[in-house]
């Protein structure tokens, strides 16, 4: 074996080299070794090369989970370039918020999916909308031809071997200190924060949850998680570059093609929400698939029932069942080990990885300091200041408590942000969408438990004198400029919000009614 990468670029070149003609990627017919993922990933960033990409430049990527992601995701970082993944459930307004923000010079986008043309949805947002490159991945087909929009195979096709040299020298010079991606994750203030970390860390990420999870290179990794998210990319992607585990991308979740999957792929890791789960276990036609290859299952983003832990292993045939914790600034802080009990890990989000220690603060709020807290947010050093002390604790804004083995119980937030389907929602974000609907005078939004979904957002919302503003007059305007799970999924009109004496919305009293 070669010595442990400590970039992207080393980890790939590093495991065509260890693994060679094992298979890296299986996506539906496409299947690719780890050699052939290496020359794809350099032909990338060749590509990236010709198209004068500089190293340090942005490129954003807004498309489902394909063996594309995995190939652009990658060939960002060989060619010494930054990663911006985009949420495929934002909207036009904010993908282009992030465009814009981050600069980027390169967009690899979904052509049809889901319906949507993304491309011309941003197109519409901004006819001044500036982007060098556009790289169209072929998803749901029918798609139409745009001036100067790439297909993603003909992108492929601008690498030379003069470029192809030129990528090889810019993976080679990739320092474990160079950023490797801008992570978006909402903000208390209402507006997206980029997350920033570096190579070492995106890699002792993924290496900390591979050991913990105990994964190998007998292992077929379905990764219905989002790439775009650190769950799906750094707990997905780069667990298998490091393993040599067999990459499966799902591009959208459903239970029967999950279960065909496990069956046709002998799938053996499987993360993913308690949802998820439950799903399978509740499905009638579970008995068709031959599910017992499963071997570790990792979840987590809400309550897990310990009579669901014990259903997996029991019905599912999991060995081990594993909890864990994080969040975008450090993405994996405390994970459960696979020898631990049914109750452990579903009262706990296990304790802390290699590298990472916790701590509780005043007011019970969870600290964390270690390798992979991020360097920072993008060009906000005050946030960055507010977050993490100039000793390295990161306040991450959640309630909890330490026993005394080290597990870690979450038992609150500090913050407003709540968990729907497995993302994180943080209410001033919507609470300003909504700001901007007419005849809204203010609005305070909550979450609320939901069967499926773990949580869903309630917005109380106080109406303009003389309007006639309804429930799904608001409903259908979130929908219009938020993503799909930051929509509230009911409304209640009141004539004021409750407020401490210095004018604070107190949503404690709001949650006190929540259930009524």
């Amino acid at each position: 074996m070669t010595a442990q990468p400590t970039t992207t670029p080393a980890a790939v070149i590093a495991a065509a080299h260890d693994f060679g003609e094992r298979e890296a990627v299986a996506d539906g017919d496409v299947r690719l070794t780890f050699t052939q993922l290496h020359d794809r990933v350099r032909d990338f960033a060749a590509a990236l090369c010709a198209r004068g990409v500089q190293p340090g430049e942005h490129v954003a990527i807004w498309s489902p989970n394909t063996f594309h992601w995995v190939i652009a995701a990658l060939g960002v970082h060989y060619a010494r370039a930054t990663l911006v993944p985009i949420n495929t459930r934002y909207t036009a307004t904010e993908a282009l918020d992030i465009v814009e923000r981050t600069k980027a010079a390169v967009l690899v986008v979904a052509g049809m999916f889901l319906g949507t043309d993304r491309y011309a949805t941003l197109r519409d947002e901004s006819s001044t909308l500036d982007l060098p490159t556009v790289v169209r991945v072929p998803v749901d087909g029918g798609d139409v031809e745009r001036p100067g929009v790439l297909d993603f195979d003909d992108f492929l096709a601008l690498a030379t071997d003069d470029t192809r040299a030129a990528a090889d020298r810019r993976a080679r010079a990739v320092d474990a200190e160079d950023i490797a991606d801008v992570m978006f994750t909402s903000g208390t203030t209402g507006r997206s924060k980029g997350v920033l970390s570096a190579h070492r860390q995106v890699v002792g990420i993924a290496r900390a949850w591979a050991d913990c999870a105990e994964v190998t290179a007998d292992d077929n990794y379905l990764v219905i998680n989002p790439f775009f998210h650190t769950f799906g990319y750094k707990a997905g992607i780069l667990v298998c570059l490091l393993t040599g585990a067999t990459v499966v991308p799902m591009a959208v979740f459903d239970v029967p093609k999950v279960m065909a999957t496990v069956h046709d792929e002998h799938i053996t890791v499987l993360p993913g929400a308690p949802t998820i789960f439950q799903s399978i276990l509740d499905h009638p036609d579970r008995s068709r698939y031959d599910l017992s290859s499963l071997r570790i299952a990792v979840t987590g983003a809400a309550a897990v029932p310990v009579a669901l832990v014990e259903r997996m292993q029991s019905e599912l045939s999991f060995e081990a069942v594993l909890t864990a914790y994080g969040q975008t600034e450090a993405v994996v802080i405390t994970m459960c080990r696979t020898d631990d009990d049914p109750v452990t890990v579903s009262t706990t989000s296990g304790r802390a990885i290699p590298g990472m220690e916790v701590r509780i603060g005043e007011r019970g709020e969870i600290l964390v300091r270690g390798e992979n807290v991020m360097l920072g947010y993008l060009d906000d050093p005050e946030a960055t200041a507010r977050t993490i002390e100039s000793d390295g604790w990161l306040h991450t804004g959640d309630v909890g408590v330490l026993d005394e083995r080290g597990y870690l119980d979450i038992t609150d937030r500090l913050k407003d942000m709540y968990i729907s389907g497995g993302f994180n929602v943080y209410p001033a974000e919507v609470e300003n969408a909504l700001a901007r609907l007419d005849g809204v005078a203010e609005s305070a939004v909550i979450g609320v438990p939901d069967e499926r979904m773990g949580e869903v957002g309630r917005a109380y919302v106080v109406a303009k004198p003389g309007t006639s503003l309804t429930e799904d007059d608001v409903i259908a305007f979130g929908k219009k400029h938020l993503a799909g799970f930051k929509v509230p999924r009911t409304v209640r009109f009141v004539d004021s919000l409750p407020r401490n004496p210095s004018g604070k919305v107190m949503k404690n009293i709001l949650r006190e009614e929540k259930s009524s």
